[in-house]
């Protein structure tokens, strides 16, 4: 049974960091293209970032580039998204994805979703 699970979420001031995990089971998580999408209440999924299948290319939305970093450990089948400088914008649900193909900043192309964590930016 494949499953994504994130967790880190929470409440962190504006200006602030925090780190989001995502642990992958149940397929062979070096496989995938690995993203990460945010969403709010009445939005659609907006991507956020993305990592190849070994961490050598990574992409970025340009709401996030230079505050937000994306890395993965395939030995702990875990992605992470570091969050920097966060502003009242950045508040969202955060969802990771795994994706069998390229590159993806669409969420079409992922086939696999965790369950979200809430992350919001308040002071």
């Amino acid at each position: 049974q494949v499953q994504l699970v994130e967790s880190g979420g929470g409440l962190v001031q504006p200006g602030g960091s925090l780190t989001l995990a995502c642990v992958g089971s149940g397929f062979t998580f070096s496989d995938y293209t690995m993203g990460w999408f945010r969403q709010t209440p009445g939005k659609d999924r907006e991507f956020v970032a993305t990592i190849v299948r070994f961490g050598d290319s990574t992409y970025y939305s340009d709401s996030v580039k230079g505050r937000f970093t994306v890395s993965r450990d395939n030995a702990k089948n875990t992605v992470y998204l570091r969050l920097s400088r966060v502003k009242s914008d950045d508040t969202a649900v955060y969802y990771c994805a795994a994706a069998g193909g390229p590159m993806a900043a669409v969420a079409r192309a992922y086939s696999f979703w965790g369950q979200g964590t809430k992350v919001t930016v308040s002071s």
